[in-house]
């Protein structure tokens, strides 16, 4: 898959709600064995951090657990609860974000800024689950995930706080909502937002400097439909505004502030 697809993609992905739980509502299946999910589809998402194009990319998701973990994947994010079937969650988080190919991407003048290299980021998270009645239905989910570029791409810390509310549970049906923010330390927002003073000269954007913080707020919300015990759907749609100097930013300028997600998958339970 093209660096141009897969570096969206990351953007539709890390603000999907789990649905793990959702499926096992609906079909009511679980065990000690392997089980989970798997969804694939079309999704649109912005071409690039604060741009005002959008791109056709791949839609994909899975949740798969076995002896009371829980492995999910979101793109090219993963995680590991190592505690999932407990209420608190805890475990191991990476999540690989490929280069800004500035040229291929960018609106008007950002395609004359510098590329930003490819990162990997390391880390963990920690949520914890509570309410809902025996189908999950009133469930809240709260979680925080903090990763560290190791691979000099942006070198930064970035950090992922999320709310969700299972909003409505039957048997062939599971509606989620939830609302996110994102933080990036300087060294991250420099990166995708700044623009420095020998980019400035060649794009005509300002010189800008960003100071680390809170990125943007947003909110979405995840449907599923099961419409036989193996195979269903799956859609997300969602929206996050920058805010504060990610807002500020001439490149955002360029493009926009809001960033819209969607996307629509067939799911298979196993």
């Amino acid at each position: 898959m093209k660096q141009s697809l897969i570096r969206p993609l990351l953007a539709l992905l890390t603000v999907t709600a789990t649905p793990a739980a959702a499926q096992e509502a609906l079909d009511g299946e679980g065990g000690e064995g392997v089980s989970g999910f798997i969804a694939l589809g079309p999704g649109v998402t912005p071409a690039y951090d604060g741009a005002k194009s959008y791109q056709l990319i791949p839609f994909g998701i899975a949740d798969v657990r076995w002896k009371g973990m829980e492995f999910e994947l979101r793109g090219l994010r993963a995680r590991l609860d190592l505690l999932g079937d407990s209420p608190l969650q805890v475990g191991p988080a990476i999540n690989l974000r490929f280069k800004r190919n500035s040229s291929a991407d960018g609106d008007d003048r950002v395609k004359l800024l510098d590329d930003v290299g490819q990162a990997i980021e390391v880390g963990g998270f920690v949520g914890y689950r509570f309410g809902g009645d025996e189908k999950g239905q009133g469930e809240v989910t709260v979680d925080l995930t903090v990763l560290k570029d190791v691979n000099n791409g942006h070198d930064g810390v970035v950090a992922t706080g999320q709310i969700s509310y299972a909003a409505y549970r039957s048997r062939r049906v599971f509606v989620n909502v939830d609302a996110q923010t994102n933080y990036g330390d300087g060294k991250y927002m420099r990166s995708y937002f700044g623009v420095t003073a020998d980019e400035s000269l060649r794009s005509g954007l300002p010189a800008y400097r960003p100071g680390g913080g809170i990125r943007d707020v947003g909110a979405g919300a995840t449907v599923g439909y099961q419409f036989s015990p193996r195979w269903g759907l799956i859609a997300r749609a969602g929206a996050n505004y920058y805010v504060g100097d990610a807002k500020d930013s001439p490149i955002v300028d360029e493009g926009s502030k809001l960033q819209a997600i969607a996307g629509l998958a067939l799911s298979f339970r196993f």
